[in-house]
């Protein structure tokens, strides 16, 4: 039997030695030492957050911009 195949957005970005990554439907992370271990360790973590929840709080694909900020006076 074939699973299902989901897309899901990460949010990754780094605080200090680590890479946090961020799943945005969702509301799992994970973290890892490179940008390509968050990723997969979030991977894994939505897979299990997914197998273990009865059913899972997934919302709309939010819509995902950048924004500036002017300097502060």
């Amino acid at each position: 039997m074939t699973g299902l195949v989901r897309t899901f957005t990460a949010a990754v970005h780094q605080e200090d030695d680590w890479y946090v990554a961020r799943c945005l439907e969702l509301d799992v992370a994970s973290q890892g030492e490179t940008l390509d271990a968050s990723l997969a360790n979030l991977r894994e973590a939505v897979e299990v957050y997914l197998e273990e929840a009865a059913q899972p709080a997934i919302e709309a694909t939010p819509f995902v911009t950048s924004f500036q900020v002017g300097k502060a006076a």
